[in-house]
Protein backbone atom coordinates (compact mmCIF):
# COMPACT_ATOMS: atom_id res chain seq x y z
CA UNK A 1 0.00 0.00 0.00
CA UNK A 2 2.79 2.44 0.93
CA UNK A 3 5.88 3.51 -0.99
CA UNK A 4 8.44 3.46 1.82
CA UNK A 5 11.40 4.33 -0.43
CA UNK A 6 10.29 7.92 -1.11
CA UNK A 7 10.35 8.84 2.60
CA UNK A 8 13.88 9.08 4.01
CA UNK A 9 14.96 10.32 7.45
CA UNK A 10 15.44 13.86 6.19
CA UNK A 11 11.88 13.95 4.83
CA UNK A 12 10.60 12.59 8.14
CA UNK A 13 12.48 15.31 10.05
CA UNK A 14 11.03 17.96 7.72
CA UNK A 15 7.55 16.61 8.26
CA UNK A 16 8.09 16.57 12.02
CA UNK A 17 9.27 20.19 11.88
CA UNK A 18 6.36 21.23 9.64
CA UNK A 19 3.84 19.95 12.18
CA UNK A 20 5.23 22.31 14.84
CA UNK A 21 4.07 25.36 12.82
CA UNK A 22 2.08 27.71 15.03
CA UNK A 23 3.51 26.20 18.21
CA UNK A 24 7.20 27.03 17.93
CA UNK A 25 6.85 30.20 20.01
CA UNK A 26 5.45 28.30 23.05
CA UNK A 27 8.38 25.87 22.76
CA UNK A 28 10.81 28.81 22.63
CA UNK A 29 9.17 30.35 25.72
CA UNK A 30 9.41 26.99 27.51
CA UNK A 31 13.12 26.64 26.72
CA UNK A 32 13.80 30.25 27.79
CA UNK A 33 11.90 29.70 31.06
CA UNK A 34 13.86 26.51 31.66
CA UNK A 35 17.16 28.36 31.07
CA UNK A 36 16.26 31.05 33.61
CA UNK A 37 15.02 28.43 36.06
CA UNK A 38 18.28 26.48 35.88
CA UNK A 39 20.33 29.63 36.45
CA UNK A 40 18.55 30.02 39.81
CA UNK A 41 18.69 26.29 40.53
CA UNK A 42 22.46 26.18 40.00
CA UNK A 43 22.89 28.87 42.63
CA UNK A 44 21.77 26.54 45.44
CA UNK A 45 24.96 24.36 45.43
CA UNK A 46 27.09 27.53 45.66
CA UNK A 47 25.26 28.50 48.85
CA UNK A 48 25.84 24.97 50.21
CA UNK A 49 29.55 25.31 49.33
CA UNK A 50 29.69 28.61 51.21
CA UNK A 51 27.98 27.05 54.26
CA UNK A 52 30.28 24.01 54.42
CA UNK A 53 33.47 26.07 54.03
CA UNK A 54 32.21 28.58 56.66
CA UNK A 55 31.55 25.84 59.21
CA UNK A 56 34.92 24.19 58.62
CA UNK A 57 36.77 27.54 58.81
CA UNK A 58 35.28 28.29 62.23
CA UNK A 59 36.82 31.42 63.81
CA UNK A 60 39.02 31.98 60.76
CA UNK A 61 35.99 32.47 58.55
CA UNK A 62 36.10 35.73 56.56
CA UNK A 63 33.73 37.01 53.89
CA UNK A 64 32.91 40.08 51.79
CA UNK A 65 31.70 43.24 53.58
CA UNK A 66 28.39 43.30 51.67
CA UNK A 67 27.65 39.74 52.82
CA UNK A 68 28.47 40.70 56.42
CA UNK A 69 26.02 43.60 56.18
CA UNK A 70 23.37 41.30 54.76
CA UNK A 71 23.89 38.70 57.52
CA UNK A 72 23.65 41.40 60.18
CA UNK A 73 19.98 41.82 59.24
CA UNK A 74 19.35 38.41 60.84
CA UNK A 75 21.35 39.27 63.96
CA UNK A 76 19.47 40.65 66.97
CA UNK A 77 22.51 42.30 68.53
CA UNK A 78 26.20 42.69 67.71
CA UNK A 79 28.05 41.51 64.61
CA UNK A 80 26.62 38.46 62.80
CA UNK A 81 27.63 35.04 64.12
CA UNK A 82 28.06 31.82 62.16
CA UNK A 83 24.40 30.92 62.67
CA UNK A 84 23.37 34.17 60.95
CA UNK A 85 25.34 33.27 57.84
CA UNK A 86 23.79 29.82 57.84
CA UNK A 87 20.29 31.30 58.20
CA UNK A 88 21.05 33.61 55.30
CA UNK A 89 22.26 30.67 53.19
CA UNK A 90 19.11 28.69 54.05
CA UNK A 91 16.82 31.59 53.11
CA UNK A 92 18.75 32.07 49.87
CA UNK A 93 18.47 28.36 49.02
CA UNK A 94 14.69 28.38 49.58
CA UNK A 95 14.22 31.56 47.50
CA UNK A 96 16.36 30.23 44.63
CA UNK A 97 14.47 26.93 44.63
CA UNK A 98 11.06 28.65 44.65
CA UNK A 99 12.01 30.98 41.78
CA UNK A 100 13.46 28.06 39.81
CA UNK A 101 10.27 26.07 40.46
CA UNK A 102 8.11 28.92 39.08
CA UNK A 103 10.09 29.04 35.84
CA UNK A 104 10.03 25.26 35.51
CA UNK A 105 6.24 25.37 35.97
CA UNK A 106 6.06 27.87 33.08
CA UNK A 107 8.19 25.48 31.03
CA UNK A 108 5.88 22.54 31.71
CA UNK A 109 2.73 24.53 31.00
CA UNK A 110 3.91 25.84 27.63
CA UNK A 111 5.37 22.50 26.54
CA UNK A 112 2.14 20.68 27.41
CA UNK A 113 -0.02 23.23 25.57
CA UNK A 114 2.20 23.16 22.48
CA UNK A 115 2.63 19.38 22.26
CA UNK A 116 -1.07 18.65 22.80
CA UNK A 117 -2.02 21.28 20.20
CA UNK A 118 0.39 19.83 17.62
CA UNK A 119 -0.81 16.28 18.23
CA UNK A 120 -4.46 17.30 18.01
CA UNK A 121 -3.89 18.99 14.65
CA UNK A 122 -1.93 16.00 13.39
CA UNK A 123 -4.62 13.56 14.50
CA UNK A 124 -7.31 15.66 12.76
CA UNK A 125 -5.20 15.87 9.60
CA UNK A 126 -4.55 12.12 9.55
CA UNK A 127 -8.23 11.29 9.97
CA UNK A 128 -9.30 13.81 7.32
CA UNK A 129 -6.68 12.40 4.92
CA UNK A 130 -7.88 8.83 5.51
CA UNK A 131 -11.44 9.96 4.78
CA UNK A 132 -10.39 11.24 1.35
CA UNK A 133 -8.06 8.43 0.25
CA UNK A 134 -9.26 6.41 -2.77
CA UNK A 135 -11.11 3.14 -2.31
CA UNK A 136 -8.17 1.27 -3.82
CA UNK A 137 -6.06 2.28 -0.81
CA UNK A 138 -8.61 0.99 1.70
CA UNK A 139 -9.01 -2.24 -0.31
CA UNK A 140 -5.34 -3.05 0.37
CA UNK A 141 -4.69 -1.47 3.79
CA UNK A 142 -5.11 -3.35 7.08
CA UNK A 143 -7.57 -1.64 9.40
CA UNK A 144 -5.57 -2.64 12.48
CA UNK A 145 -2.43 -1.11 10.99
CA UNK A 146 -4.25 2.16 10.26
CA UNK A 147 -5.60 2.23 13.83
CA UNK A 148 -2.04 1.69 15.09
CA UNK A 149 -0.72 4.59 13.03
CA UNK A 150 -3.49 6.92 14.24
CA UNK A 151 -3.11 6.02 17.94
CA UNK A 152 0.18 4.49 19.12
CA UNK A 153 2.32 6.28 16.52
CA UNK A 154 0.75 9.64 17.36
CA UNK A 155 1.29 8.93 21.06
CA UNK A 156 5.00 8.24 20.40
CA UNK A 157 5.18 11.57 18.59
CA UNK A 158 3.45 13.32 21.53
CA UNK A 159 5.85 11.81 24.08
CA UNK A 160 8.79 13.08 22.05
CA UNK A 161 7.34 16.60 21.81
CA UNK A 162 6.25 16.87 25.44
CA UNK A 163 9.39 15.42 26.99
CA UNK A 164 12.38 14.95 24.79
CA UNK A 165 12.46 18.21 22.80
CA UNK A 166 12.92 20.09 26.07
CA UNK A 167 15.29 17.42 27.42
CA UNK A 168 17.67 18.02 24.51
CA UNK A 169 17.67 21.74 25.34
CA UNK A 170 18.08 20.91 29.01
CA UNK A 171 21.26 18.86 28.42
CA UNK A 172 22.76 21.64 26.32
CA UNK A 173 21.79 24.29 28.89
CA UNK A 174 23.40 22.25 31.64
CA UNK A 175 26.71 22.33 29.83
CA UNK A 176 26.44 26.00 28.87
CA UNK A 177 25.46 27.22 32.36
CA UNK A 178 27.38 24.82 34.61
CA UNK A 179 30.74 24.67 32.82
CA UNK A 180 31.64 28.34 33.50
CA UNK A 181 30.77 27.81 37.19
CA UNK A 182 32.96 24.70 37.38
CA UNK A 183 35.95 26.38 35.76
CA UNK A 184 35.56 29.38 38.06
CA UNK A 185 35.72 27.04 41.10
CA UNK A 186 38.68 24.86 40.08
CA UNK A 187 40.18 24.29 36.63
CA UNK A 188 41.64 20.86 37.43
CA UNK A 189 38.35 19.48 38.73
CA UNK A 190 36.44 21.09 35.83
CA UNK A 191 38.53 19.25 33.23
CA UNK A 192 38.29 16.02 35.19
CA UNK A 193 34.49 16.30 35.36
CA UNK A 194 34.30 16.15 31.53
CA UNK A 195 36.46 13.04 30.98
CA UNK A 196 33.66 10.52 30.35
CA UNK A 197 31.10 12.83 28.71
CA UNK A 198 32.42 12.16 25.14
CA UNK A 199 32.11 8.43 25.85
CA UNK A 200 28.46 8.91 26.85
CA UNK A 201 27.72 10.87 23.66
CA UNK A 202 29.34 8.25 21.43
CA UNK A 203 27.52 5.41 23.23
CA UNK A 204 24.19 7.26 22.85
CA UNK A 205 24.71 7.75 19.09
CA UNK A 206 25.65 4.09 18.53
CA UNK A 207 22.63 3.01 20.59
CA UNK A 208 20.35 5.28 18.56
CA UNK A 209 21.55 3.85 15.24
CA UNK A 210 20.90 0.28 16.40
CA UNK A 211 17.61 0.90 18.15
CA UNK A 212 15.86 2.89 15.39
CA UNK A 213 15.35 -0.05 13.02
CA UNK A 214 14.29 -2.23 15.93
CA UNK A 215 11.58 0.28 16.85
CA UNK A 216 10.14 0.02 13.35
CA UNK A 217 10.10 -3.78 13.59
CA UNK A 218 8.32 -3.63 16.98
CA UNK A 219 5.78 -1.11 15.64
CA UNK A 220 4.96 -3.29 12.65
CA UNK A 221 4.65 -6.37 14.86
CA UNK A 222 2.22 -4.49 17.13
CA UNK A 223 0.24 -3.38 14.07
CA UNK A 224 -0.08 -7.00 12.91
CA UNK A 225 -1.24 -7.97 16.40
CA UNK A 226 -3.83 -5.17 16.36
CA UNK A 227 -5.05 -6.26 12.92
CA UNK A 228 -5.65 -9.84 14.10
CA UNK A 229 -7.48 -8.59 17.20
CA UNK A 230 -9.65 -6.13 15.26
CA UNK A 231 -10.52 -8.70 12.58
CA UNK A 232 -11.35 -11.36 15.17
CA UNK A 233 -13.59 -9.13 17.26
CA UNK A 234 -15.42 -7.93 14.14
CA UNK A 235 -16.11 -11.52 13.08
CA UNK A 236 -16.58 -13.02 16.55
CA UNK A 237 -19.98 -14.55 15.65
CA UNK A 238 -18.51 -16.30 12.61
CA UNK A 239 -15.65 -17.62 14.77
CA UNK A 240 -18.13 -19.10 17.24
CA UNK A 241 -20.47 -20.41 14.54
CA UNK A 242 -17.63 -22.47 13.03
CA UNK A 243 -16.09 -23.33 16.43
CA UNK A 244 -12.82 -21.66 15.41
CA UNK A 245 -11.85 -20.29 18.82
CA UNK A 246 -8.79 -22.52 19.19
CA UNK A 247 -7.53 -21.72 15.69
CA UNK A 248 -8.00 -17.97 16.18
CA UNK A 249 -6.42 -18.14 19.64
CA UNK A 250 -3.36 -19.85 18.16
CA UNK A 251 -3.19 -17.30 15.31
CA UNK A 252 -3.28 -14.48 17.86
CA UNK A 253 -0.67 -16.26 20.00
CA UNK A 254 1.74 -16.47 17.03
CA UNK A 255 1.51 -12.71 16.42
CA UNK A 256 1.69 -12.03 20.15
CA UNK A 257 4.80 -14.22 20.45
CA UNK A 258 6.48 -12.41 17.57
CA UNK A 259 5.67 -9.04 19.17
CA UNK A 260 7.07 -10.25 22.51
CA UNK A 261 10.29 -11.51 20.91
CA UNK A 262 10.91 -8.25 19.05
CA UNK A 263 10.11 -6.30 22.22
CA UNK A 264 12.53 -8.45 24.23
CA UNK A 265 15.31 -7.70 21.74
CA UNK A 266 14.55 -4.01 22.14
CA UNK A 267 14.52 -4.20 25.94
CA UNK A 268 17.78 -6.19 25.96
CA UNK A 269 19.48 -3.55 23.84
CA UNK A 270 18.17 -0.79 26.13
CA UNK A 271 19.37 -2.73 29.20
CA UNK A 272 22.89 -3.01 27.76
CA UNK A 273 22.99 0.72 27.02
CA UNK A 274 21.61 1.82 30.39
CA UNK A 275 23.85 -0.58 32.31
CA UNK A 276 26.94 0.64 30.44
CA UNK A 277 25.98 4.33 30.77
CA UNK A 278 25.31 3.93 34.51
CA UNK A 279 28.77 2.41 34.91
CA UNK A 280 30.33 5.37 33.06
CA UNK A 281 28.39 7.95 35.12
CA UNK A 282 29.27 6.38 38.45
CA UNK A 283 32.90 6.01 37.34
CA UNK A 284 32.96 9.73 36.58
CA UNK A 285 31.63 10.61 40.03
CA UNK A 286 34.13 8.18 41.58
CA UNK A 287 37.01 9.90 39.74
CA UNK A 288 35.90 13.25 41.13
CA UNK A 289 35.71 11.89 44.69
CA UNK A 290 39.15 10.23 44.50
CA UNK A 291 40.96 13.19 42.90
CA UNK A 292 38.98 15.75 44.92
CA UNK A 293 39.69 13.91 48.16
CA UNK A 294 43.41 13.87 47.35
CA UNK A 295 43.43 17.63 46.66
CA UNK A 296 41.39 18.32 49.81
CA UNK A 297 44.01 16.42 51.85
CA UNK A 298 46.89 18.42 50.39
CA UNK A 299 44.96 21.64 51.03
CA UNK A 300 44.59 22.80 47.40
CA UNK A 301 40.81 22.25 47.41
CA UNK A 302 38.13 22.99 50.00
CA UNK A 303 35.51 20.47 51.13
CA UNK A 304 32.76 22.88 50.02
CA UNK A 305 34.22 23.07 46.51
CA UNK A 306 34.39 19.26 46.33
CA UNK A 307 30.74 19.11 47.41
CA UNK A 308 29.83 21.63 44.69
CA UNK A 309 31.63 19.58 42.02
CA UNK A 310 29.94 16.33 43.03
CA UNK A 311 26.55 18.09 43.04
CA UNK A 312 27.08 19.81 39.69
CA UNK A 313 28.45 16.63 38.16
CA UNK A 314 25.20 14.87 39.05
CA UNK A 315 23.28 17.74 37.46
CA UNK A 316 25.28 17.43 34.24
CA UNK A 317 26.07 13.77 33.77
CA UNK A 318 22.67 12.21 34.46
CA UNK A 319 20.85 14.40 31.90
CA UNK A 320 23.58 13.54 29.38
CA UNK A 321 23.19 9.87 30.24
CA UNK A 322 19.44 10.47 29.79
CA UNK A 323 20.25 11.40 26.19
CA UNK A 324 19.97 7.68 25.52
CA UNK A 325 16.33 7.88 26.55
CA UNK A 326 15.97 11.05 24.50
CA UNK A 327 17.41 9.30 21.47
CA UNK A 328 15.20 6.27 22.17
CA UNK A 329 12.06 8.40 22.07
CA UNK A 330 13.52 10.29 19.11
CA UNK A 331 13.89 6.97 17.31
CA UNK A 332 10.29 6.12 18.15
CA UNK A 333 9.17 9.56 16.95
CA UNK A 334 11.08 9.26 13.67
CA UNK A 335 9.64 5.80 13.00
CA UNK A 336 6.15 6.99 13.98
CA UNK A 337 6.49 10.12 11.84
CA UNK A 338 7.58 7.98 8.89
CA UNK A 339 4.59 5.67 9.30
CA UNK A 340 2.23 8.65 9.45
CA UNK A 341 4.02 10.26 6.50
CA UNK A 342 3.37 7.13 4.46
CA UNK A 343 -0.35 7.81 4.87
CA UNK A 344 -0.11 11.56 4.31
CA UNK A 345 2.03 11.14 1.19
CA UNK A 346 -0.58 8.86 -0.43
CA UNK A 347 -2.56 10.97 -2.96
CA UNK A 348 -6.20 11.60 -2.08
CA UNK A 349 -9.16 11.45 -4.46
CA UNK A 350 -9.38 14.38 -6.87
CA UNK A 351 -11.43 17.25 -5.43
CA UNK A 352 -11.01 20.01 -8.01
CA UNK A 353 -13.79 19.14 -10.47
CA UNK A 354 -16.58 21.73 -10.89
CA UNK A 355 -19.55 21.53 -8.51
CA UNK A 356 -22.84 21.93 -10.46
CA UNK A 357 -25.51 24.01 -8.77
CA UNK A 358 -28.58 22.15 -10.04
CA UNK A 359 -29.99 18.78 -9.02
CA UNK A 360 -29.52 15.83 -11.37
CA UNK A 361 -32.55 14.74 -13.37
CA UNK A 362 -31.36 11.13 -13.22
CA UNK A 363 -30.53 10.32 -16.85
CA UNK A 364 -27.76 7.70 -17.16
CA UNK A 365 -25.92 6.81 -20.39
CA UNK A 366 -23.23 4.13 -20.33
CA UNK A 367 -21.36 3.51 -23.59
CA UNK A 368 -18.70 0.87 -24.35
CA UNK A 369 -17.55 0.80 -20.74
CA UNK A 370 -14.47 -1.27 -19.83
CA UNK A 371 -13.11 -1.57 -16.29
CA UNK A 372 -10.97 -3.89 -14.20
CA UNK A 373 -9.24 -4.07 -10.83
CA UNK A 374 -5.50 -4.12 -11.52
CA UNK A 375 -5.11 -6.51 -14.49
CA UNK A 376 -8.44 -8.33 -14.10
CA UNK A 377 -11.18 -7.10 -16.47
CA UNK A 378 -14.57 -7.09 -14.78
CA UNK A 379 -16.61 -5.07 -17.29
CA UNK A 380 -16.13 -5.33 -21.07
CA UNK A 381 -17.97 -3.17 -23.59
CA UNK A 382 -21.03 -2.46 -21.40
CA UNK A 383 -23.65 -0.06 -22.78
CA UNK A 384 -27.13 0.94 -21.54
CA UNK A 385 -29.29 4.04 -21.06
CA UNK A 386 -31.83 4.94 -18.37
CA UNK A 387 -34.17 7.91 -18.67
CA UNK A 388 -35.03 10.05 -15.60
CA UNK A 389 -37.55 8.27 -13.39
CA UNK A 390 -37.11 4.88 -15.05
CA UNK A 391 -36.07 1.65 -13.35
CA UNK A 392 -33.38 -0.71 -14.61
CA UNK A 393 -32.65 -4.22 -13.38
CA UNK A 394 -29.13 -5.57 -13.80
CA UNK A 395 -28.90 -9.36 -13.56
CA UNK A 396 -25.92 -11.69 -13.78
CA UNK A 397 -23.97 -14.37 -11.95
CA UNK A 398 -21.71 -13.50 -8.98
CA UNK A 399 -18.59 -11.64 -10.12
CA UNK A 400 -20.15 -10.41 -13.36
CA UNK A 401 -19.71 -6.76 -12.37
CA UNK A 402 -23.14 -5.65 -11.10
CA UNK A 403 -21.75 -4.09 -7.88
CA UNK A 404 -18.80 -2.68 -9.84
CA UNK A 405 -21.20 -0.57 -11.95
CA UNK A 406 -22.70 0.83 -8.73
CA UNK A 407 -19.20 1.70 -7.44
CA UNK A 408 -18.32 3.40 -10.73
CA UNK A 409 -21.52 5.48 -10.62
CA UNK A 410 -20.53 6.67 -7.13
CA UNK A 411 -17.01 7.46 -8.40
CA UNK A 412 -15.49 5.14 -5.78
CA UNK A 413 -13.36 4.05 -8.75
CA UNK A 414 -12.69 5.84 -12.03
CA UNK A 415 -12.97 4.15 -15.39
CA UNK A 416 -10.44 4.90 -18.12
CA UNK A 417 -12.10 3.38 -21.16
CA UNK A 418 -15.63 4.05 -22.37
CA UNK A 419 -18.11 6.61 -21.06
CA UNK A 420 -20.63 7.18 -18.27
CA UNK A 421 -22.81 10.28 -18.55
CA UNK A 422 -25.20 11.70 -15.97
CA UNK A 423 -27.60 14.21 -17.55
CA UNK A 424 -25.22 14.40 -20.54
CA UNK A 425 -22.23 15.31 -18.29
CA UNK A 426 -19.23 12.95 -18.26
CA UNK A 427 -19.09 11.33 -14.82
CA UNK A 428 -15.30 11.61 -14.46
CA UNK A 429 -15.61 15.37 -14.92
CA UNK A 430 -18.14 15.84 -12.10
CA UNK A 431 -17.19 16.61 -8.50
CA UNK A 432 -17.20 13.44 -6.38
CA UNK A 433 -19.09 15.03 -3.48
CA UNK A 434 -21.71 16.33 -5.89
CA UNK A 435 -22.16 12.90 -7.51
CA UNK A 436 -22.47 11.16 -4.14
CA UNK A 437 -24.91 13.79 -2.89
CA UNK A 438 -27.22 12.90 -5.84
CA UNK A 439 -27.07 9.12 -5.42
CA UNK A 440 -28.27 6.81 -2.63
CA UNK A 441 -27.18 3.20 -2.40
CA UNK A 442 -28.22 0.23 -0.28
CA UNK A 443 -25.28 -2.17 -0.21
CA UNK A 444 -25.34 -5.97 -0.13
CA UNK A 445 -24.04 -5.82 3.44
CA UNK A 446 -25.50 -2.62 4.97
CA UNK A 447 -23.41 -0.86 7.58
CA UNK A 448 -25.08 0.69 10.63
CA UNK A 449 -23.37 2.79 13.29
CA UNK A 450 -23.42 1.84 16.98
CA UNK A 451 -25.97 4.51 17.83
CA UNK A 452 -29.75 5.02 17.76
CA UNK A 453 -31.97 4.04 14.84
CA UNK A 454 -32.87 7.70 14.29
CA UNK A 455 -29.20 8.74 14.17
CA UNK A 456 -28.54 6.00 11.60
CA UNK A 457 -31.44 7.22 9.48
CA UNK A 458 -30.27 10.83 9.68
CA UNK A 459 -27.06 9.81 7.92
CA UNK A 460 -29.24 10.05 4.80
CA UNK A 461 -30.31 13.62 5.59
CA UNK A 462 -29.36 15.37 8.83
CA UNK A 463 -32.05 18.05 8.49
CA UNK A 464 -34.95 15.62 7.98
CA UNK A 465 -38.02 16.13 10.16
CA UNK A 466 -39.48 13.40 12.35
CA UNK A 467 -42.39 13.04 9.91
CA UNK A 468 -40.00 12.53 6.97
CA UNK A 469 -38.02 9.95 8.93
CA UNK A 470 -41.17 8.00 9.77
CA UNK A 471 -42.42 8.15 6.17
CA UNK A 472 -39.11 6.77 4.88
CA UNK A 473 -39.34 3.99 7.49
CA UNK A 474 -42.93 3.23 6.43
CA UNK A 475 -41.91 2.98 2.76
CA UNK A 476 -39.09 0.61 3.76
CA UNK A 477 -41.54 -1.47 5.87
CA UNK A 478 -39.47 -1.02 9.04
CA UNK A 479 -41.63 1.51 10.92
CA UNK A 480 -43.80 -1.11 12.67
CA UNK A 481 -40.73 -3.09 13.75
CA UNK A 482 -39.10 0.05 15.15
CA UNK A 483 -42.24 0.87 17.14
CA UNK A 484 -42.00 -2.54 18.82
CA UNK A 485 -38.57 -1.70 20.27
CA UNK A 486 -38.51 -0.40 23.88
CA UNK A 487 -37.37 3.09 22.80
CA UNK A 488 -38.64 2.95 19.19
CA UNK A 489 -36.49 5.35 17.10
CA UNK A 490 -34.15 6.03 20.05
CA UNK A 491 -33.24 2.35 20.44
CA UNK A 492 -29.55 1.49 20.15
CA UNK A 493 -28.64 -0.91 17.35
CA UNK A 494 -25.18 -2.02 18.58
CA UNK A 495 -21.95 -2.15 16.62
CA UNK A 496 -22.63 -2.67 12.88
CA UNK A 497 -26.34 -3.08 13.74
CA UNK A 498 -25.72 -6.37 15.52
CA UNK A 499 -28.94 -6.19 17.59
CA UNK A 500 -31.09 -6.21 14.43
CA UNK A 501 -31.86 -9.13 12.16
CA UNK A 502 -30.45 -9.23 8.63
CA UNK A 503 -33.78 -8.17 7.15
CA UNK A 504 -34.18 -5.32 9.65
CA UNK A 505 -30.69 -4.04 8.87
CA UNK A 506 -31.47 -4.02 5.17
CA UNK A 507 -34.74 -2.17 5.69
CA UNK A 508 -33.15 0.45 7.97
CA UNK A 509 -30.48 0.96 5.30
CA UNK A 510 -33.22 1.29 2.64
CA UNK A 511 -35.09 3.84 4.77
CA UNK A 512 -31.84 5.79 5.15
CA UNK A 513 -31.37 5.80 1.37
CA UNK A 514 -34.97 6.87 0.72
CA UNK A 515 -34.72 9.68 3.31
CA UNK A 516 -31.94 11.23 1.22
CA UNK A 517 -34.48 11.75 -1.62
CA UNK A 518 -31.82 11.10 -4.27
CA UNK A 519 -31.95 11.60 -8.02
CA UNK A 520 -30.62 8.05 -8.47
CA UNK A 521 -31.36 5.13 -6.12
CA UNK A 522 -29.17 2.01 -6.34
CA UNK A 523 -30.33 -1.21 -4.66
CA UNK A 524 -27.45 -3.70 -4.66
CA UNK A 525 -29.21 -6.97 -3.80
CA UNK A 526 -30.77 -4.92 -1.03
CA UNK A 527 -33.78 -7.16 -0.31
CA UNK A 528 -32.01 -10.53 -0.15
CA UNK A 529 -32.78 -10.96 3.59
CA UNK A 530 -36.42 -9.76 3.36
CA UNK A 531 -39.38 -12.15 3.15
CA UNK A 532 -41.50 -12.15 -0.02
CA UNK A 533 -44.55 -10.36 1.47
CA UNK A 534 -42.42 -7.53 2.86
CA UNK A 535 -40.48 -7.35 -0.41
CA UNK A 536 -43.75 -6.89 -2.33
CA UNK A 537 -44.78 -4.03 -0.03
CA UNK A 538 -41.39 -2.34 -0.44
CA UNK A 539 -41.50 -2.66 -4.24
CA UNK A 540 -44.99 -1.16 -4.28
CA UNK A 541 -43.75 1.82 -2.24
CA UNK A 542 -40.79 2.25 -4.60
CA UNK A 543 -43.12 2.28 -7.61
CA UNK A 544 -44.98 5.22 -6.10
CA UNK A 545 -41.67 7.07 -5.75
CA UNK A 546 -40.23 6.18 -9.16
CA UNK A 547 -41.27 9.43 -10.82
CA UNK A 548 -38.97 11.25 -8.35
CA UNK A 549 -35.86 9.17 -8.97
CA UNK A 550 -34.07 6.80 -11.31
CA UNK A 551 -33.77 3.34 -9.78
CA UNK A 552 -31.20 0.64 -10.51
Amino acid sequence: VYNKEIINDRDKARLLWAHTAGYRQPFAIAIAAMAVGYVFMFGAPLLATFSIDAILAGDEFRTEPWLTNLASLTSVEGPPAMINYLILAAIGTVLLTVIAGIFLYVRGRYVAAASEGIVRNLRDRLFDHLEHLPSKFHDSADTGDLVQRCTSDIEAFRVFLSGQVVEISRALLMLVVVLPILFSLDTRMAWLSQVTIPILFVAAIIFFQRVKKLFETVDEAEAELTTVLQENLTGIRLVRAFARQEFETEKFAIKNRAFRDHNNRLISLMAIYYGFSDLICLTQIGLLLIAGGYWVIDGSLTVGTLFAFVTYEGMIIWPIRHMGRVLTDSGKAIVATGRMAEILSTPIESQNEPMPAKRLQGAIDVAHLHFGFDQDRVLQDISFSVAPGESLALLGPPGSGKSTIAQLLLRLYDYNEGSIRLDMSELNGLNRKYVRSQISIVLQEPFLYATTIEANLRVGRVTATSEEIEQAAIDACIHDSIKEFPNDYQSMVGERGVTLSGGQRQRVALARALLKAPSILILDDALSAVDTDTEAQILAALKERRSNQTTI
